[in-house]
């Protein structure tokens, strides 16, 4: 059985991060399945793989490169995760989170996370981008929180409180920027539900799913929020559909992993263009 990372493995390996690079991020940036491009905006860009860090998971999921990627984004230095990683990988929660301890190791107090997703409320459409307002998730739930185990201090206390997980500032910013760039119509504020993976859900589990309150169903996400949580980050949740969920016996249709990459890609530059502004509009010396 692998011995859970300790706070000097944490320290370690933000160490090594600091040292091969010269920026000292205040905001971090997870790209979902199919949205690492936008790490291709970055200014100054330093890349950093994963497997140059001692101790470290890599990513094995399709879409997702495997680096960290330091650089400059609307003149603030940014750390962006290219490749998150999952349960359905095989990686327990305490590795899910390591690049969040990581992150705050490193300076950073506010945290972005986009996902694809599968849409589960009917008003949705593909191409929808959903702000999460909160979340509901089935593993941490049952067993599977991150913060299982003995709790270190130095991070957080033993107990998170999750109400007002998601930054109500950081979403009205993303909604301003929204509608500067005048694409209001695909905006949408819902609940996210993560599941383990790698299934792809019944019919079933998709109107169970909805009829316990989710709009968007995922495979990530909850983990590193509840870690970022813990440790005194802010946290912005966005969410692409790429797909509809299919709920009909008789539809006939699939979902297929290449698909949700190719209609990330399809959305991919508005969900750039409205982190960028996001990143524009944040006050990097936040207090929470």
């Amino acid at each position: 059985m692998e011995t859970k990372y300790t706070y000097e493995n944490y320290k370690a390996m933000a160490e090594y991060l600091l040292s091969q690079q010269p920026h000292r991020p205040k905001i971090g940036i997870i790209c979902g399945s199919g949205l690492a491009g936008m790490a291709d905006k970055l200014d100054e860009r330093h890349n950093i793989p994963y497997e140059k860090i001692q101790n470290f998971p890599v990513s094995t999921v399709e879409g997702h490169i495997g680096q960290f990627a330091f650089g400059k984004l609307r003149g603030k230095a940014v750390v962006m995760m290219q490749g998150r990683f999952h349960l359905c990988e095989g990686y327990p929660t305490w590795k899910i989170i390591a690049p969040i301890r990581v992150m705050k190791l490193l300076g950073v107090n506010t945290l972005i996370v986009t996902a694809a997703c599968g849409g589960l409320n009917p008003a949705y459409e593909v191409g929808d981008i959903m702000l999460l307002i909160d979340h509901i998730g089935i593993p941490t739930l049952s067993g599977n929180n991150p913060l299982t185990g003995e709790n270190d201090d130095r991070f957080g206390g033993r107990f998170t409180a999750m109400n007002g997980a998601y930054d109500a500032e950081l979403r009205d910013s993303t909604l301003e920027v929204a509608e500067n760039l005048h694409v209001s119509s695909i905006i949408r504020q819902g609940v996210y539900v993560m599941v383990s993976g790698p299934s792809y859900e019944t019919p079933a589990e998709c109107r169970y799913l909805r009829s316990i309150g989710a709009d968007v169903v995922g495979m990530s996400t909850v983990p590193e929020v509840i870690a970022a949580r813990h440790c005194g980050m802010r946290t912005l949740g966005m969410a692409l559909v790429t797909n509809m969920v299919i709920s009909d016996y008789h539809s006939g249709l699939k979902v297929s992993h290449e698909d949700v990459l190719e209609k990330s890609k399809w959305r991919a530059g508005v969900l750039q263009d409205i982190v960028m502004g996001v990143v524009e509009k944040i006050d990097q010396d936040h207090k929470d």
